[in-house]
């Protein structure tokens, strides 16, 4: 027995020292100490031994036990040390290294420019509503005085549902649904998407932004409309900004005008941005037509109206002169980093 313990003791010394990590550690000591390890196996062999032979294998068996924890222990020990300075150079950290600085993302320019509208418009006094771009076709068309043999409704062709149902065209029903549900004085605008069948090229998309504001109230003229569009205007291109207004026709209103600012970069001269004219378009607008008044229950006789609507796209195009609609939508960071 003795030259067992022995032969233990100098198998354990040597794996002890080749043991590489804790869970080597780990099967070592179930190896050696478990209830099934090699010096358990060897004790329950003492009561095959004499009176005379028993203590002495006894106290040997101890010394083994003994050297085989305390090797356990000091091998473990050098073990964490190892991990904790393996971890620690792994995770060093050069504090004399500049810092690396993360991109912060910001706001679409679409998004900002609907905000500074919105902003405006607020501070004149209007509500910011807005309604379903699934939309009836008597809110989109009819209602708007655009009955379905009307010819306007072929430069506004988009995606039907069925024969009562399409995605909005303009953001113009939002004003009908407001006027059926609010008495006057209403003075809103209507921001949001809008869908049209057209072809992507440079200037048209089948999804683009439209605002559209519309004030009714008693006395309401077109002064108020061009006083209204000329802070508009003024605040967003400049104090300077000179407006113009071009008689035009829309079903909706009646009289109709489109609403022109001067060429920000020649100033009236004429320019490749401005396609030589000197001015640039901005927006249609006009006075409610008296029919879409009385289709929302309300008596053109005493009250009236002004409307408009404009191309957020555009806007913003036509102010940091931008010349395909496509990239707002690329989603390319080399084009929306300069906003």
């Amino acid at each position: 027995m003795k030259q067992e313990l022995e032969k233990i003791r100098e198998l354990a010394d040597r794996d002890l020292r080749e043991a590489k990590d804790r869970q080597s550690l780990e099967d070592l000591r179930v190896r050696y100490l478990g209830k099934k390890g090699k010096l358990t196996s060897i004790l329950k062999q003492m009561g095959s031994l004499s009176a005379e032979e028993r203590p002495k294998a006894g106290r040997l068996a101890n010394e083994v036990r003994s050297r085989i924890e305390n090797e356990l222990a000091s091998r473990a020990a050098e073990i964490r040390e190892a991990e904790t300075a393996h971890r620690l150079e792994k995770e060093k950290i050069d504090v004399t290294l500049p810092g690396k600085r993360h991109q912060i993302g910001h706001k679409h320019p679409l998004s900002r420019e609907l905000d500074e509208i919105k902003e405006i418009f607020v501070g004149m006094g209007f509500d910011i509503v807005s309604g379903p771009e699934v939309e009836y076709d008597y809110y989109n068309f009819e209602a708007l005085n655009m009955p379905k043999d009307h010819p306007a409704r072929d430069t506004q062709d988009t995606f039907y549902i069925n024969d009562k149902i399409l995605l909005r065209t303009q953001t113009s029903p939002v004003q009908v649904r407001v006027m059926e549900k609010q008495k006057p004085p209403i003075r809103i605008i209507s921001p949001g998407r809008v869908y049209r069948s057209d072809a992507v090229d440079a200037t048209h998309s089948p999804l683009f932004h439209q605002i559209e504001g519309l004030v009714v109230d008693k006395g309401i003229t077109f002064a108020n409309l061009k006083g209204t569009l000329e802070i508009l205007i003024k605040r967003m291109y400049g104090e300077d900004s000179v407006v113009r207004f071009r008689p035009h026709h829309f079903p909706f209103t009646e009289p109709s005008a489109e609403a022109d600012v001067q060429c920000f970069n020649c100033h009236g001269k004429g320019c490749r941005l401005c396609k030589g004219e000197g001015w640039i378009e901005i927006l249609g607008c006009g006075m409610v037509h008296p029919n879409v008044l009385t289709n929302c229950k309300i008596d053109p006789e005493v009250y009236s109206g002004f409307a408009f609507g404009m191309g957020l796209e555009r806007l913003v195009m036509r102010k940091y002169g931008i010349d395909d609609m496509r990239l707002f939508h690329e989603n390319d960071v080399r084009f929306l980093s300069q906003f």
